[in-house]
């Protein structure tokens, strides 16, 4: 199993084409993010180990003790491209739900639908939300239960899914592979990248001071 793939070249961030490991099926139609991350799990400063939360209350039990979920058993540890169904990440658009997957390893989302927000929260973090038609999801969740070391590769530029020789036409919303392809989906490394004009608009700002405009010494602009 491998990380994202990144392309070779230059950009404000790296460059996501392609996403291989293995995979986790949690099979449900309507999945909010409140089932994703508990709310009371959200009383942190940093996202810092989220990830261990990911799912608790579908994982456990009042009194702690493991319930039924893929997300506790052993075969599908180390997984990284998560497969679900239909309507995924509905509900809140707390951005600790994404944050929480991939700190439990997800680096990918494949799935028959998504809620915007929730999509475009994973995005925020180089994580690709892939649909496929629910006939092709559902074979892929039989196949990862059948099969849970077996290597499941989605193309992110291609928009493809291809497992034990099957290659399955998928759909990444045309703005989202743009900016994952071209490495242009973390905004605080594309501003950085773009600080020139980020200052030049600034200064057209009346209401932004001089002294937050201008580089601070040393720091080579």
């Amino acid at each position: 199993m491998s990380s994202p793939e990144f392309s070779d070249g230059e950009a404000p961030a790296e460059k996501v084409t392609e996403v291989t490991g293995t995979g986790i099926p949690v099979r449900g139609n309507d999945i909010d993010t409140d089932q994703v991350i508990p709310a009371r799990f959200m009383k942190v400063v940093t996202f810092d180990g989220l990830g261990q939360f990911a799912f608790f209350d579908q994982r456990f039990d009042d009194e702690d003790n493991e319930k039924d979920h893929p997300f506790n058993e052993e075969q599908y540890r180390g997984a990284n491209i998560l497969v679900v169904n239909a309507n995924f990440g509905c509900g809140s658009s707390r951005e600790h739900a994404p944050q929480a997957l991939m700190r439990w390893g997800i680096d990918a989302v494949v799935g028959e639908s998504f809620a915007e927000i929730f999509a475009g929260n994973c995005l925020a973090l180089g994580v690709p939300t892939v649909t496929a038609d629910q006939e092709s999801i559902e074979a892929l969740q039989d196949y990862v239960e059948a099969n849970p070391d077996a290597e499941v590769d989605i193309d992110v530029a291609a928009e493809t899914i291809t497992y034990d020789d099957i290659v399955v036409d998928a759909t990444v919303h045309d703005a989202q592979r743009k900016a994952l392809v071209e490495g242009v989906w973390d905004t605080t490394a594309l501003m950085g990248a773009n600080a020139d004009a980020v200052r030049e608009t600034a200064r057209s700002l009346p209401y932004v001071p001089d002294e937050h405009v201008e580089p601070a010494a040393g720091d080579g602009a």
